[in-house]
């Protein structure tokens, strides 16, 4: 394994790509587009929502035998992120005979395209899609479209370009990367800690300036500490989908960035007496396909959190970290019971979420302490977990409220209700409140008026700009009475 200092390398087509000299923030687009003249892949929005720049992205394999791949917004992606993977645009995907990937043929001949700025990222969507899933539904491909707006076309002929592409062979969908898997091999980066002649861990950098501002990808968790403690002011960055937003809009450029795709262990999910331990890593698709079956309602929000090329790199760990008061998954988690796992330097401990924020995009973590992993409580007999997002537009959109409920029905009567909500508060929190209206009754008595007055008195009166607060507090009581008076159903069906 070679090593190249300050070089950011990685294989796009059959060739290994070293980016030298680019800053430690230069965008993967803008890389793509000013120095590859990759031009294909276009920029709409900048913040990940149009999809005119998703690329595939891909990494061994877990045997070294193929590339996995995922749809990725290149707008919001570090181009050091990149370091020791594989990078296909719209441009690759021609065949070495000259012809077009199947997919690019269905999109000319069902007339899928008019004015062609978005169809290279719909093309790479789809594409990425049929790597692992070769005879999608229409939901499916309903989904995987979710992220990218065409506004002349009209997804019709684009859905009947992607089924009709899908009646090729298998084989005839996959991309042609043959020649990639030996330069995976070769720029991997190192997996184990670096030690200087004091024993001491020495994270190398991916990037570092004259100035000394640097970007580095360490491996193991424990360099992750290391580095945190002599740099306690240091950006983690997983995802990409928060900071990539403050480097597009708010033109932010971090002095030290530690890029966590790459630490193994922060991306296992471990299964330990009913509890996930899921990696501060781990990305939110994975979260979602962990948790289909156990908390469907849960899944679905996440679902809808957000296109793929938004999930396939944000993570749940992300999304808690930066403690929005509209974050998606944190009124499921709070319903949940879920612990936080922290770290800083080689000391852990354990937060319940509920507990971990102080205030707006505040919380109790210490300079140099990190989320190591999120704990997140598997599914329990007895136990009824309810949640539903409302936002504006259906897919991806930010919310107006997220309400997620959790209970056990003894006796026919609520216990251990735990009931959390977004946007209601500064932070997304418990309502301990409008938890006593259920606590010990029935359905039927649970009466609306008194959760409207729960309400009130737990939650300040604001009007924001997704919605009024009147609006607000009026779905946030009908949600509510709507998983209530659904339990009547599983009273029935246990009598």
């Amino acid at each position: 394994m070679s090593q190249v200092t300050n070089t950011v390398r990685f294989v796009l087509d059959g060739k290994i790509v070293e980016a030298q000299g680019a800053r430690r923030t230069t965008t993967v687009l803008d890389y793509l587009r000013e120095d590859m003249h990759r031009t294909g892949t276009k920029e709409g929005c900048a913040e990940g929502d149009c999809g005119a720049c998703v690329i595939l992205v891909g990494e061994l394999n877990a045997a070294g035998t193929g590339v996995n791949y995922l749809p990725t917004n290149s707008c919001m992606q570090l181009l050091p992120s990149l370091d020791g993977k594989s990078v296909k645009t719209v441009e690759s995907l021609k065949r070495v005979d000259g012809t077009l990937h199947p997919v690019q043929e269905a999109m000319v001949t069902c007339f899928g395209s008019q004015c062609g700025f978005c169809t290279p990222g719909i093309v790479m969507s789809l594409t990425g899609l049929v790597q692992t899933n070769t005879c999608p539904t229409r939901t499916e491909i309903n989904d995987s479209l979710s992220g990218n707006l065409c506004r002349c076309t009209g997804y019709k002929p684009i859905i009947d370009a992607t089924q009709q592409a899908c009646k090729q062979a298998p084989e005839r969908l996959k991309i042609e990367d043959s020649a990639d898997v030996a330069l995976l091999k070769d720029i991997r980066r190192a997996n184990v800690p670096i030690y200087n002649l004091d024993g001491d861990i020495v994270v190398q950098p991916v990037v570092r300036t004259r100035k000394g501002n640097e970007f580095v990808a360490p491996a193991t968790v424990a360099e992750v500490a290391d580095y945190l403690t002599n740099h306690p002011n240091a950006t983690l960055l997983a995802g990409s989908t928060e900071i990539g937003l403050q480097v597009n809009k708010q033109f932010s450029r971090p002095d030290n960035i530690v890029y966590l795709g790459n630490v193994a262990e922060l991306k296992t999910i471990t299964s330990k007496a009913g509890v996930w331990h899921i990696g501060a890593a781990v990305s939110l698709t994975e979260v979602q396909n962990l948790i289909g079956n156990a908390y469907p309602d849960f899944a679905e929000v996440l679902r809808r959190f957000g296109s793929p090329p938004i999930r396939s790199t944000a993570t749940l760990a992300g999304n808690i970290a930066n403690g929005s008061p509209i974050g998606d998954s944190m009124p499921c988690l709070l319903a949940l019971g879920a612990t936080l796992a922290l770290r800083k330097g080689d000391k852990t401990r354990q937060v319940a979420l509920e507990n971990f924020y102080t205030g707006m995009k505040k919380n109790v973590l210490q300079a140099g302490e990190f989320i190591e992993a999120v704990l997140m409580p598997q599914p329990k007999a007895g136990s009824t977990f309810r949640a539903h997002k409302i936002s504006k537009r259906f897919d991806q959109d930010i919310s107006a409220t997220v309400c997620a409920l959790s209970y056990e029905l003894v006796g026919g009567k609520f216990t251990n209700v735990k009931l959390a909500f977004n946007g209601l508060a500064p932070y997304p929190c418990r309502a301990p409140k409008l938890e006593a209206v259920l606590a010990g009754n029935s359905a039927s008595s649970v009466e609306s008026e008194a959760l409207d007055a729960a309400i009130t008195a737990s939650f300040p009166a604001r009007d924001g700009l997704r919605a009024t607060w009147a609006y607000r507090s009026l779905v946030a009581r009908n949600l509510v009475m709507q998983f209530v008076e659904e339990s009547s159903d599983l009273v029935k069906e246990t009598v």
